[in-house]
């Protein structure tokens, strides 16, 4: 395995890394649901696909590296859907978006 591919592996996951990092701050800090499930839809998603490419990179060119980019893949087409799926669960459970002003 070169160098390169070492480096690369090793950007790829703490950029994973610093993703996760800001989707909890924004899950800590941010007023409502709406806004929590933003950034940790947007910030996992992200977070994973790196992860897991960075994993795949490290693996070099098998069969294991393979089934990693699937499973990247699906969850970079998956977790976005989920995340669509809990807003609208939360827009029919009467959950109003927070806006800018308002008491919690």
């Amino acid at each position: 395995m070169t160098h390169i591919m070492i480096a690369l592996s090793i950007l790829c996951i703490l950029g994973g890394f610093f993703f996760f990092t800001t989707a909890t701050i924004g899950l800590l800090r941010f007023p409502d649901f709406f806004t929590r499930l933003h950034a940790t839809g947007k910030g996992d998603t992200l977070a994973v696909f790196l992860s897991l490419i960075g994993l795949a990179l490290y693996e070099g060119f098998s069969l294991s590296a393979l089934k990693i980019v699937i499973i990247a893949v699906f969850m970079f087409m998956a977790q976005p859907t989920a995340t669509h799926a809990i807003s609208r669960a939360g827009i029919r459970r009467g959950i109003k978006p927070w806006v800018k002003g308002e008491e919690k």
